[in-house]
């Protein structure tokens, strides 16, 4: 078999095999040859080649090369190239001594050493290449985890703006039916008043006194409570599985977003919230409620499920 056929079955590229047969000149050149340029693909050889100009003395009239700083002789340019990349050597001379060739037993053994250090670093290869893939994995992992985190928060956010707007929509209708019922009175009441003037007129009396409005309280009068539209802020006790929770929060806070902070504070996730007196269950679709609308102003207790 010849040598670039054992190249060929110890798994190199053809391109690469041949090249190193050329620079080596013989099995053992080319086998040096290729440990000293493992790393190298073969356009970076080619590439080398093409560019290089020689670096040791032209050795076609010479039967080896032989190192002047410890005497070691070399069949060709390629172990001397080899020879300088380990030890720094720089100082070589042509020789007309011919290197006895390698037996057949030293053959066998160098071509066992080569795929010793070939099966040795693809082994390397093997684990440095799982190793990445388990960072890569860890890397996509945490992205992705990241990425849920800030859906996720940006879900509960637009949830929070979502039922602002339906509480906002909900008041405003509630503000506008005001208006309307109000205007129905004022205008029911003038044709009333007026439906009176007409009758006393046609009758040739003196039109009705308009009854005075309430008195209002005085100051030295008896005091009375604040009513419940009066206050800005309302008193909550939550009594939740992870422990007791008081928060003063503004009326206009929707049961959502009391909910939002207790899972922010300390994780807990609000089913319903529940009073006692009087007995009323909120659910989440009640949650767009305001803490106002819900009654629970300006202090409340509630069981938070």
């Amino acid at each position: 078999m010849s040598d670039l056929n054992l190249l060929f079955e110890m798994g190199f590229e053809k391109e690469k095999a041949e090249l190193a047969i050329k620079k080596g000149g013989n099995l053992q050149g080319a086998i040096e040859w290729l440990e000293t340029n493992q790393d190298k693909t073969i356009e970076e050889l080619k590439a080398e080649e093409e560019s290089a100009a020689p670096t040791a003395p032209d050795d076609s009239q010479a039967n080896s090369l032989v190192c002047q700083e410890c005497g070691k002789r070399m069949r060709g340019t390629a172990e001397a190239e080899y020879h300088a990349s380990k030890t720094q050597h720089t100082d070589f001379e042509q020789s007309t001594e011919e290197i006895k060739p390698l037996t057949e037993e030293e053959r066998a053994t160098r071509l066992e050493e080569l795929r010793a250090k070939l099966a040795v670093k693809r082994a390397n290869e093997a684990v440095q290449d799982k190793a990445d893939q388990k960072r890569n994995e860890q890397i996509r992992m945490k992205s992705t985890k990241e990425t849920q985190d800030i859906k996720e928060e940006l879900q509960k956010k637009e949830q929070i703006k979502e039922a602002e707007k339906k509480r906002k929509e909900k008041q405003d209708d509630i503000d506008a039916k005001k208006r309307i019922k109000a205007k129905i009175e004022a205008d029911k009441e003038a044709r009333r008043l007026k439906a009176e003037q007409e009758k006393a007129a046609r009758a040739g009396v003196a039109p009705p006194v308009q009854p005075a409005a309430p008195a209002m309280p005085t100051t030295s009068g008896p005091a009375t409570s604040k009513p419940a539209s009066a206050y800005t802020e309302a008193r909550l006790r939550l009594q939740t599985v992870n422990g007791t929770v008081q928060k003063t929060l503004p009326v206009e806070t929707t049961l959502f977003e009391v909910a939002h902070q207790l899972a922010q504070d300390n994780g807990t996730e609000v089913a319903t919230f529940t009073t006692n007196f009087p007995k009323k269950v909120f659910d989440r679709t009640d949650f767009g409620m305001t803490l106002k609308e819900a009654g629970l102003v300006p202090s409340a207790a509630l069981i938070v499920k």
